[in-house]
Order: C-alpha cells, then sequence, then structure tokens
C-alpha cells in the first residue's frame, strides 16, 4: 500500500504538479498509515435461511481469507469484529442477483447501523481528528483502501459504505461466481476471498426478495469465528 501510493505521488511529481517538499510530506504521513500485525487470517460464516435456527430450511458455511496486507485496516476491522461477536445473528439485509449479498449491519439489522470494531483513526468520515475528540464508537468509519490492488472479482469480499469517502463501519458484501462488478474497483474496498463455499453465495444471490431487496426469508449468520 504504502509503495503504490508513493509511486502515485513521484507520477503526479514528474511534470511538476507538486513539489519535492510536498512529496517530503505524503511519504511522512505514510509513515503513519496503518499496518497490521497479520498477513492474512481466516474466517467462517454460518449462515442460515428460516425464521429461526431450529426451523430453517436450509444452512450454509462458507469460509473467507482476509488480506491483511493489502487492505490491513478493512481486514483488521472484520476481524475485530467476529471476535467480538457483533456479526453472530446479523442479517444479509440487501441482495441482488447476478450483483452481491450485503450484510454487516448489527445494530439495527436494516442497512442503517454499523461502525468500525476499533479506532482507525476516522471520525464520521474525517481523518484530521484526534480520537480523544471522537469518544463515541459510533462514530468511529475505516479509511478507504481502495487503491490496494485488488479487484471486485467473484467471490471475493468487499466493504459496504455511503458514498462518501472513509465511510465504511461494519457492513460488508460478498460478490457470487456470476458476477464481476469491476465499476466498484477503487470505489469500494476488496480486502478478501470466498476460499470454501462460494456456491453457497451465489445460492443466497438468487433467493426470493421483496420491497429493498430484502429476502422474503430472512438469511441469518448465526455464527462468524476467526482463526489466524
Amino acid at each position: 500500500m504504502r509503495i503504490q501510493i508513493l509511486m502515485i505521488a513521484l507520477i503526479v511529481l514528474m511534470p511538476g504538479c507538486i513539489t519535492e517538499e510536498e512529496i517530503i510530506s505524503i511519504i511522512e504521513d505514510l509513515d503513519d498509515t496503518y499496518n497490521s500485525d497479520l498477513e492474512s487470517s481466516n474466517v467462517t460464516l454460518n449462515i442460515f435461511q428460516g425464521e429461526s435456527l431450529a426451523n430453517s430450511t436450509v444452512n450454509y458455511s462458507i469460509t473467507i481469507m482476509l488480506n491483511h496486507t493489502a487492505a490491513p485496516a478493512h481486514s483488521d476491522n472484520f476481524r475485530g469484529h467476529v471476535l467480538a461477536g457483533n456479526y453472530n445473528m446479523t442479517h444479509f439485509h440487501r441482495v441482488i442477483d447476478d450483483f452481491m449479498i450485503q450484510g454487516g449491519d448489527f445494530e439495527n439489522h436494516d442497512g442503517t447501523g454499523g461502525y468500525a470494531s476499533a479506532w482507525f483513526g476516522v471520525c464520521n468520515g474525517d481523518m484530521n481528528v484526534n480520537q480523544s475528540d471522537c469518544p463515541s464508537q459510533e462514530y468511529w468509519n475505516v479509511p478507504d483502501e481502495a487503491y490496494n490492488g485488488l479487484a471486485h472479482l467473484p467471490c471475493t469480499i468487499s466493504m459496504a459504505k455511503t458514498s462518501a469517502p472513509n465511510s465504511g463501519g461494519s457492513q460488508f458484501f460478498i460478490i457470487p461466481e456470476d458476477s464481476t462488478p469491476s465499476w466498484l474497483d477503487g470505489v469500494h474496498t476488496v480486502f478478501g476471498v470466498v476460499t470454501d463455499g462460494c456456491e453457497h453465495i451465489t445460492e443466497i444471490s438468487e433467493v426470493a426478495t421483496g420491497t429493498r431487496d430484502v429476502p422474503v426469508t430472512p438469511v441469518i449468520i448465526y455464527n462468524a469465528t476467526a482463526m489466524d
């Protein structure tokens, strides 16, 4: 990530768009960028479709490998939510066939809630705020890492957010086998790939939906676990 941003800065410098002093400032800022202690880790989502686990009609299990090298903040954030149990009993509240399935709103279960699992230097989309000035976690976000070299390919996981930059929190979307939404590249951050069970993502993407793409029969993550 650091090298990619530095190369962009150098390219901009070549036509004389910015000064050498500004390049030095950029490099100093890069020293403060977020880094993860992990290179990769695995998460398993156990999912059911039905009004309750006891009365479920279908059960799925998928494994996701998080890329802490390319998307350190997003991967650590997702893993943090899993370890905290935040995704347990959360809904896939938005499902669009041939596109994606979206979940992760542990607050409201309808796509209107969620926040970062830890402090990543962003408060309500603002990266120029100290944590002491943003004490309420409900305003914490994850900084965009969309230019990390990872594309929105089938079976990848990406961060859901608003149209504003640095507005991701806990919501995510997973792309089924028959979708390649390349228009999201450079806008949303891809931070992992489904290594087992992607066919289940495709099956979920094909369920019947109603108003606002909400599944007619709930699709729920009943348990999420993390492994190194």
